[in-house]
């Protein structure tokens, strides 16, 4: 099941990241407005100084509607409620597996990462939840900063189990692998902090991260767990 909720948290992340990526072109190029020649307004007085201003405004506002209908064009920019889709689906199916893992409980330790059913489940509703979020953010077009501040806790909970499962899980690939993804995520999940609460022009540079982390800590590692090449 783990190898399950990794593969759509991969697909999610990196869908996500080239959707913050298409975003934050689409913002730059929004505010991309030239500067205009002032000298010209100034010159016939009044009456030709405010036809020459509202001129310059009107071609400021085609060259912005412009320079956004191009950076829309581009293959980065995806709607926000075609992402949603994709995070309420991934959001359900890691809702769907934390549920079972704690209706399961039991104090006994799993081999993957030491952990008990209860503590893998609480752990996957953290990012279960974060998918949701976001999924509503964007249908309802809604601020981030509350996530922003969820994504804080996130981040703050991952590195306290990252170090844990170093301590305590049984030293394999599997478990190395998904220990240090603990850690990458802190990284992803406090960026989403910086991002949406304290809301630092990090936009591209985030979606990036989470490409790179999709990837790395989540579908590669699936892979790697459902087709057998490595196990906890």
């Amino acid at each position: 099941m783990v190898g399950v909720v990794l593969l759509y948290v991969g697909v999610v992340l990196i869908v996500n990241g080239i959707w913050l990526i298409g975003a934050a072109q689409v913002a730059a190029a929004s505010s991309r407005v030239p500067a205009m020649d002032m000298e010209t307004a100034a010159v016939g007085g009044t009456a030709r100084s405010a036809y020459a201003g509202e001129a310059a405004s009107g071609q400021e506002m085609s060259l912005a509607a412009q320079e956004r209908k191009r950076a829309e064009a581009s293959p980065l920019f995806i709607q926000n409620r075609e992402v949603a889709i994709l995070n309420i689906f991934t959001g359900g199916i890691g809702l769907a597996i934390a549920i079972t893992y704690i209706v399961i409980g039991g104090t006994a330790r799993l081999p993957v990462l030491g952990l008990t059913n209860i503590q893998i489940g609480g752990t996957i509703l953290l990012f279960a939840f974060t998918y949701l979020w976001v999924a509503y953010n964007q249908y309802a077009n809604a601020g981030g900063r509350a996530l922003g501040w969820y994504s804080l806790f996130v981040a703050i909970t991952a590195i306290y189990a990252g170090i844990y499962v170093v301590q305590n899980a049984p030293n394999n690939t599997a478990n190395l692998w998904l220990a240090g993804n603990w850690f990458a995520w802190a990284i992803l999940w406090g960026m989403f902090w910086a991002l949406l609460s304290l809301e630092l022009p990090i936009g591209r540079l985030t979606g990036w991260v989470a490409v790179i982390e999709g990837i790395g800590t989540g579908w590669a590692l699936a892979l790697a767990l459902l087709w057998g090449k490595i196990a906890f």
